[in-house]
């Protein structure tokens, strides 16, 4: 593998950028491929870029088969993010959790009091409200959304955003009676039963 390549597939990804090197395994030719741009001498075909769509969709690398050999395509995508919406008791080792497993994690809560570098070492901490924090960060479909605070003033807010998003999964802390009452008010704010089935109530 060339070292450049390398280089700039890891630089992409901490940059939240997906990246992908894909090689020939007969020949040993390779390209980079960063978006839509392709740097290499490898030549990729219809076959190839699909391989390397699903290998970036699917988040792991494969080898897909070619006119010219077997091409090995490694796949670097961005960490996947974890926003947690309360930092309360139980988000502590959630987000412990969550690192380790290598999300990047962020805990949202204006309460300042309870979001402290202290509580949540080594997490980002955002202050803003649920709202205003998901908006800016922009989860998509490499994001988990949770919400802990049963506290529908943060709670609803950090859900609107996430039903609103492609975060592929979203959690709400509650009983079933709590659920039932979030989804009547979200149900009030124009939401449907096919979004309410996103919550993992």
């Amino acid at each position: 593998m060339k070292l450049q390549y390398l280089e700039r597939a890891i630089a992409a990804s901490r940059a939240g950028k997906p990246a992908a090197i894909a090689t020939n395994l007969t020949s040993g030719e390779q390209s980079l491929i960063e978006g839509a741009e392709i740097t290499g001498n490898l030549k990729l075909d219809g076959t190839v870029q699909e391989g390397v769509r699903k290998a970036l969709s699917e988040d792991r690398s494969m080898t897909v088969e070619s006119a010219t050999g077997p091409i090995f395509i490694e796949v670097f995508n961005p960490p996947l993010r974890c926003f947690i919406v309360g930092a309360v008791h139980i988000a502590q080792p959630l987000a412990r959790m969550a690192a380790e497993l290598g999300y990047k994690v962020t805990v949202v809560d204006p309460r300042t009091a309870f979001a402290t570098d202290a509580r949540f070492p080594e997490i980002e901490l955002s202050t803003e409200w649920p709202d205003e924090a998901l908006a800016r960060l922009k989860p998509d479909k490499r994001s988990a959304v949770i919400t802990l605070t049963h506290d529908p003033k943060l709670d609803d807010p950090a859900l609107t955003e996430a039903l609103k998003s492609q975060a592929f999964y979203i959690g709400a802390l509650g009983s079933r009676r709590t659920h039932a009452a979030r989804l009547k008010r979200l149900g009030e704010l124009g939401f449907k039963d096919t979004d309410f089935a996103r919550i993992h109530g």
